[in-house]
Order: structure tokens, then C-alpha cells, then sequence
């Protein structure tokens, strides 16, 4: 039993971290403070290393800020064909070509 102790030991230690680390999350997550921390932090780093995606960042931020999205100047997209009323492809009946399948080739066989 005494070969087991440590084992059972950093075990339990490894646990108890774990435990300790989930109740922390679940604080940070209820409390919202540290999402705006991070998402700070991860764009310092975009804007020193990867502009493109600092730039993309700021525009995101923009676009939150927006209070109510823009209209085109042209208006409501519309597309340019008529709604008239569609074919129904199902109601079609499926005609069988002539020659095609085991049949055409049992006769062909009976033929020689």
C-alpha cells in the first residue's frame, strides 16, 4: 500500500486543481469579466503580429456599435425573373428508353 500512496497522492492533487480551475470558469463565466479581458488581450496580439486580423477586429467592433442596420440605396433586393407559377417536376411521368436494361438483352439473345 505504501508503493500506491504517492500515486494516490498526486492524484488527488490533480483532481483538486482541476476542481479548483472549473469553479474559477464557472465564476468567470457568471461574472463576464473575463471575456472582454481576454478578447483585449488576443487583439493587442493580433495588432502586433497579424494586422489583417486586427483590422477585421476593429471592424467587428464597428459593427457592434452600429445601432440599426443600413439600407441599400437601391432599395429591397429583387430578383430579376418573374414569380410566375413552377413546373412540378414530379407530376411528370418517366417513359423508359427502348433497348436499355435485361430485357433489350434477352431479346437480342432469343434473336441469334
Amino acid at each position: 500500500m505504501a508503493e500506491f500512496l504517492p500515486l494516490l497522492v498526486m492524484g488527488a492533487a490533480i483532481a483538486g486543481v482541476l476542481a479548483l480551475l472549473t469553479r474559477l470558469a464557472v465564476v468567470a463565466r457568471r461574472r463576464g469579466g473575463a471575456g472582454a479581458a481576454m478578447a483585449a488581450a488576443m487583439a493587442a496580439h493580433d495588432e502586433a503580429f497579424r494586422v489583417t486580423a486586427h483590422e477585421s477586429y476593429v471592424e467587428i467592433q464597428a459593427q457592434v456599435t452600429r445601432k440599426a442596420p443600413l439600407l441599400s440605396p437601391e432599395g429591397a433586393w429583387r430578383s430579376p425573373y418573374p414569380a410566375g407559377p413552377r413546373r412540378d417536376r414530379t407530376a411528370v411521368p418517366r417513359t423508359r428508353r427502348r433497348g436499355s436494361g435485361l430485357r433489350s438483352l434477352r431479346r437480342l439473345r432469343r434473336r441469334r
